[in-house]
This record gives C-alpha cells, structure tokens and sequence, in this order.
C-alpha cells in the first residue's frame, strides 16, 4: 500500500499491509510540487527515513529513473541502506521523468545504460536482502508486447530481483499478454491504478508476485480534507464535522506518545513521585 510520510506509513502497517511502497507520485503531492523530480533525491529520503523509523514493515522506495545516472543511483542504493529501506524501484525513463499517465509516447531510457545501472546498484548494496525493481515502461509508451518482453529479460538479467510492468489500460489485456509470454522468469511486480475493476484472483492466476495500490491513501486523503475545509468554511463551525473525523487520540497513539510519556517517568527527573520519594 502507497505511503507518503511517517503517519500513513504507520496506518499501513497497522492495517496489515506485509509491505509500504513509498510512491513518488504521492510523495510529491504531498509537498504541493510535480511528479517531475521537483522534489529533489534528498528531500525523498528524508520521507522515507521518516517512514522507515515508524513502521517495521519492508519499504520499497518508488526511485523514479534513479535521479541520475549509475553513479547517482549508486548512491541512492547506499543512502537507502543506511535508512533501512528495503528496495528501490526504479524506471526506464529519462531524467526528469514524467509522470506514467500523463502525455503520450515518453521517451525511454538505452536497454544498455539503464542495465548498467542495475548492474551498479546491485554491486553497491551491502545487505543481500535489498531489492532493486526494475520497472519497464515500455507498454505506457506504447512500444508494444515484444519491447516489453525484451526490456525486461535484458533487466532480469542484469540483476533486478523483480520486474514492474506497467500498463495504463483500463483493462488488463497487456500485462495478460505478457504473463502467457513471459512463463514464469522471474518475480512480476503490478500496478493495477487503471485496471482497477480485475479481481485479485486473475493476478494470482497469472503468477504475478506483488500488487501494489501505489496512490490511493494520498487521493483518499485530499477528497476528505477537501470535504472538511469546505464545510468548516461554510458552517464557520467545526461541531457538524468533530464526528466524521478522527480523533485527536489516534494522532496520539500513531505518534507513539504513551512510549515517550514511559520514557520521561525512566529518564526524566521529577516526572515520576514514587521513584522520586524513594530517592
């Protein structure tokens, strides 16, 4: 399930998601800036970090191109490592990308160069569970089944532990086309955003490894803030929306304050009367 701060990174994991994927797109809306690398690599990991920090779940990193070339993507791998993020995607675009449902025919990146950089970040990861996806946008530029297949067999083979195809298609019929092809090669990695209608059920059928719901926290979040705002402004009250929202004891419980309120009476002179009369 998408996450884009330490707060929905812990609602995720709460709600029993085995994983986070710590999407771009949502990452950057949340700042107020496009899914066009206008959030720079760094303010990224910080999010993630922050994510990291507050959850204990795998975190796979949406790394867009890699924000650069291997050497950028090198020390992304590194960086990410440090914060115990668990993988990182990243996409045969060019830099800066564009976001996958916008525009037409985006250009992408050299077969050879973008295995490079595979190459690179894997021989950069220290931890053997780290995880580098490679996401093959082949079908979202509308290059067809066979250049889908050939980016990621030449992917699978420079070392990616898995493969994301994507598809903007309302209807699944290109990630169909290629699971009959691709026979079980390797892990497939799917982001059904469009094909949102296809049962759960046909993806098992077809082997694919890992369904991410890559935005749908940060669109549900938008709609109900766009519902209070309104209504707090028309009203000039908030009685008539106190119940609709949560309370102020689940922002209590999702920062974790009963740990930090142990931690004083432990380490906190005077916070504790009984340690104190003892004393």
């Amino acid at each position: 399930m998408e996450s884009h701060n330490g707060l929905s990174a812990r609602i995720v994991e709460e709600t029993g998601f085995k994983g986070i994927w710590a999407s771009g797109l949502a990452m950057s809306a949340s700042l107020g800036v496009r899914d066009s690398n206008e959030a720079s690599w760094t303010q990224v990991l910080e999010i993630a970090e922050y994510m990291a920090d507050t959850t204990t779940i795998p975190i796979l990193l949406d790394g867009d191109t890699g924000y650069g070339n291997f050497n950028n993507f090198r020390r992304l791998v590194k960086k990410l490592e440090q914060r115990d993020v668990a993988g990182v995607c990243i996409e045969d675009k060019l830099f800066p990308k564009s976001n996958s449902f916008i525009g037409e025919q985006q250009p992408l990146a050299d077969v050879d160069e973008f295995c490079g950089k595979i190459k690179a970040g894997k021989d950069t990861q220290r931890d053997d569970d780290f995880c580098i996806v490679a996401r093959v946008e082949a079908f979202i530029a509308g290059w067809g089944l066979e250049e889908a297949l050939h980016r990621a067999n030449a992917y699978r083979e420079a070392g990616a532990d898995a493969v994301l195809m994507h598809s903007k298609l309302s209807e699944p019929d290109e990630i169909i086309s290629f699971m009959k092809e691709w026979d079980d090669r390797g892990p497939i990695v799917i982001v059904p955003t469009k094909y949102y209608d296809t049962p759960t059920w046909m993806f098992k059928e077809f082997h694919i490894s890992l369904v991410i719901w890559a935005n749908h926290l940060i669109r549900a979040s938008i709609k109900a803030m766009q519902i209070t705002a309104e209504e707090i402004y028309n009203s000039q009250t908030i009685a008539a929306v106190e119940q609709e929202i949560a309370p102020l004891d689940d922002i209590f419980r999702l920062q974790n304050v009963a740990e930090l309120q142990q931690a004083e009476r432990s380490y906190l002179p005077g916070t504790n009367k009984s340690n104190h009369d003892q004393l």
